[in-house]
């Protein structure tokens, strides 16, 4: 069969030069090629929750993993689909400038923009160069290359028409681990990935609707200028329905649906196009109704696939992954089988770092993350029946954050690269190496110095004088190079921590003591009002709060204004816990000691100021024979503080933010941070008796001194995210005590009751913290 001459046209000339030659031109022409080779929306037949688990595990038994080069597919894609999304936006835009009526799927498109761009970049930020190539990817199907939790983010998608919801989520992902297992960075990905799964269905969405809006853009191009020259020049529409059949307009359902609905029911004129579009598709066995009809269908399709995307981008930015994380991951399951009973009960953010450790070692052997998992719940099972000191290795965390690793990495047969060798070589002797480099540099440094001054003829005591000054210099330079150079070999690591949360139990009852002087009343003021700051900031049932109180020194044992003013600090104390309706005053106490003669300064004051305070009232606490005689003034129900088991002393300056004593609680009561007491060496030699929060200064205001605004904390930076680095906790596991911080009560009376002379230390926390142990909780700030 001959083709008609307009099929010779159309054949022998692409519908884009037809239209330049013509000199046709509407909105979006430009984009027309651009568009012609787009997939259709990401849609399947529609699933029920029971098939779509069937559907996970027939899934799960068709793939298989590449090992291969990995690629970057996605990264390049996503950029691909933030150029075509603006440019269809800036179309639909141009479009309602132009009072042009729009889709329905592409007015959500307009409307939701803003939450699209925002994906978009939160896409780009989670997912960095290299990513990619950490997932197991496929090796056949079409999504070749890339990453298995892609794939099955796509299909989740097809089969629920861009709707995803926690619960659909999640019994998916544990219907295909029934038959193939995820790793641990799959379950993390599953987020990202099903964000650019559904920023992909949106860009072809966003295509379908641009293909759409151009036909409709030639469909109005035509009817117009037929209207407007059956008005003018009836006899020549013939000439324009030839000019339109050259054209070769595309005979979709969008550009039929709008040409009829432009040229139906205006008159007999009109009608022969509607008559030449009609035969067209009668060679398709197809009608003007059939297509009308189809495009309503589509339009509603594409309006409910839209809406569905959309809804799920907000679904996954509003959501806490971590749950979804913690109920599907294998190794999650595994180490809550811990035989302490210890790993549930601990916070997210300690049993999510355990979860990477297991993680990092399955990558360096050939036991998959499950079975590394099994194999620390095996070996803390062995030893879950000693007692005494060993009981700590009933836990998992023993064989994953402590000094059960090593056991662990020989058991799984770990494969250690050069630069993990050389970390645990410095791990395994941090005080050796660290003086020998700071030896080495100084060496190196003043010896350059030296030997250049004897070369230029320097003798005598002046060479003398300048090999002690260069080394003095120099060390101070290794120091620093060596500190730094150590907070880059090894990585902070936040001590474990339980989970308060929901409360602190009564058995860790906690009192916050702020040692001071009650020197007058409005210091008492200012006193009675920042203990209720803290209180206000910490509110917990088993935490207490107190002021342990001296009278300034004096020649005298007494002075006249002693008494008023102590009498004053009973009668507050008592207010304030009448204020928040502790009648037996259980929450807010006071301890008042008298002055002491003190022979060596020859002067009336309080025993051993802040050391003697501590002691004393860790005497009172533990219910010691005669501790009571150390106060002349105790307000406070002493069955509460005959419970507490630790104690949190602060400075008068110091700040206690909202949930910082929580933290410190939970971490001091994670057992691998329990204090165990050497009785051959007479101190703790393992776990901490005695955690420093990191210290800060505060924000200056803007009245504040130069100094104030010098060593002020960086403004509009969140401090209490951080988990810094510093040199004697992550090389030494041991921080400095600075004074504000939480102890053991009774471990800390074990490692330091008459440990020091009497008028011999002034400044006792450093010693305090070597004897007793104390360890750096970096993630907590005062």
């Amino acid at each position: 069969m001959k083709n008609s001459p307009i099929q010779d046209i159309l054949k022998n000339n692409p519908i884009q030069e037809i239209l330049s030659h013509l000199r046709v031109s509407f909105p979006g022409q430009n984009l027309m090629k651009k568009y012609a080779n787009e997939k259709p929306p990401i849609r399947s037949e529609l699933f029920s929750a029971e098939q779509m688990d069937l559907y996970a595990k027939t899934l799960a038994a068709s793939h298989t993993l590449f090992t291969g080069h990995k690629s970057e597919q996605l990264l390049k894609r996503l950029a691909d689909n933030e150029e075509l999304l603006l440019e269809v936006h800036n179309l639909l835009t141009e479009s309602v400038k132009a009072t042009t009526r729009i889709s329905p799927a592409g007015e959500w498109l307009l409307d939701n923009f803003y939450l699209i761009e925002e994906q978009i970049r939160t896409g780009k930020r989670h997912l960095p160069k290299g990513y990619s190539s950490g997932l197991p990817q496929l090796s056949e199907g079409q999504s070749f290359g890339l990453p298995r939790v892609y794939d099955i983010a796509l299909e989740i998608i097809s089969h629920s028409d861009g709707r995803v919801d926690l619960r659909s989520l999640t019994n998916f992902i544990t219907s295909y681990q029934a038959l193939s297992k995820l790793k641990l960075g799959e379950l993390w990905a599953i987020p990202i990935m099903l964000r650019l799964a559904l920023i992909e269905n949106l860009r072809r969405l966003a295509a379908q609707i641009a293909i759409n809006r151009i036909n409709k853009n030639m469909a109005d191009y035509w009817a117009d200028e037929m209207t407007e020259t059956a008005e003018k020049d009836p006899k020549s529409l013939i000439l324009v329905i030839a000019d339109m059949a050259r054209s070769g307009p595309p005979l979709e359902s969008s550009f039929v649906a709008e040409l009829a609905r432009r040229l139906q029911g205006k008159g007999s004129t009109l009608t022969l196009p509607l008559t030449w579009i009609e035969q067209r598709l009668s060679e398709n066995g197809q009608t003007t109704d059939e297509l009308v009809h189809l495009e309503n269908q589509k339009q509603a399709a594409d309006q409910v696939s839209m809406s569905n995307s959309i809804g799920s981008l907000r679904f996954l930015g509003t959501t806490d992954w971590r749950d979804f994380v913690e109920a599907t991951s294998i190794v999650e399951q595994t180490l809550r089988k811990d035989p302490a009973g210890v790993y549930e009960k601990m916070d997210f953010h300690t049993r999510d770092h355990y979860r990477h450790v297991v993680e990092k070692i399955a990558k360096k052997t050939s036991f998959s993350e499950e079975q590394t998992a099994a194999v620390v719940v095996s070996l803390s099972a062995s030893n879950s029946s000693n007692n005494g000191s060993d009981y700590r290795k009933s836990h998992v965390g023993f064989y994953l954050v402590n000094k059960g690793l090593p056991q662990t990495e020989k058991t799984v047969r770990i494969k250690l690269s050069v630069a993990d060798i050389f970390q645990r070589i410095f791990r395994r002797h941090p005080f050796a190496l660290y003086l020998l480099a700071i030896a080495l540099i100084t060496f190196v440094f003043a010896g350059l110095i030296v030997a250049k001054a004897h070369a230029d003829g320097l003798r005598d005591w002046l060479l003398i004088s300048l090999i002690l000054l260069s080394a003095l210099c120099a060390s101070q330079l290794a120091v620093t190079v060596v500190n730094w150079l150590s907070t880059l070999i090894v990585k902070p690591d936040a001590l474990p921590r339980m989970d308060f949360s929901k409360g602190i139990p009564g058995q860790y009852r906690t009192l916050v003591v702020i040692p001071t002087l009650l020197t007058s009343f409005d210091e008492l003021d200012k006193l009675i009002e920042g203990l209720e700051v803290r209180y206000i900031a910490n509110k917990e049932e088993h935490i207490h709060y107190a002021l342990v109180t001296d009278f300034a020194d004096a020649d005298n044992e007494s002075l006249p204004q002693d008494e008023p003013l102590l009498q004053m600090a009973i009668k507050k104390m008592d207010a304030l816990n009448k204020k928040y309706g502790r009648i037996q005053n259980d929450l807010f106490f006071l301890f008042h000691r008298p002055r002491k003669w003190n022979r060596t300064e020859k002067i009336w004051m309080g025993y051993e100021r802040k050391r003697g305070k501590l002691a004393e009232l860790n005497a009172l606490l533990k219910n010691k024979e005669g501790a009571k005689n150390y106060f002349i003034a105790i307000v406070g129900d002493e069955n509460i503080f005959y419970q507490v088991k630790y104690v949190i002393t602060l400075d008068v300056d110091t700040q206690l933010p909202r949930d910082a004593a929580r933290k410190l609680i939970a971490t001091m009561a994670h057992p691998l941070n329990h204090a165990l007491y050497n009785e051959k060496k007479k101190r703790v030699t393992e776990g901490y008796t005695i955690l420093q929060p990191r210290v800060a200064v505060s924000l200056p205001d803007e009245d504040g001194s130069w100094f104030a605004q010098m060593h002020g904390n960086e403004p509009g930076i969140d401090p209490y995210t951080r988990t810094t680095s510093d040199v004697y906790q992550d090389l030494f596991y041991e921080g400095s005590f600075i004074g504000k911080g939480i102890y053991e009560i009774e471990m800390f009376e074990k490692a330091l009751g008459n440990r020091f002379p009497e008028n011999r230390i002034l400044s006792h926390d450093l010693l305090e913290g070597c004897y007793a142990r104390s360890g750096l909780v970096s993630d907590v700030q005062l």
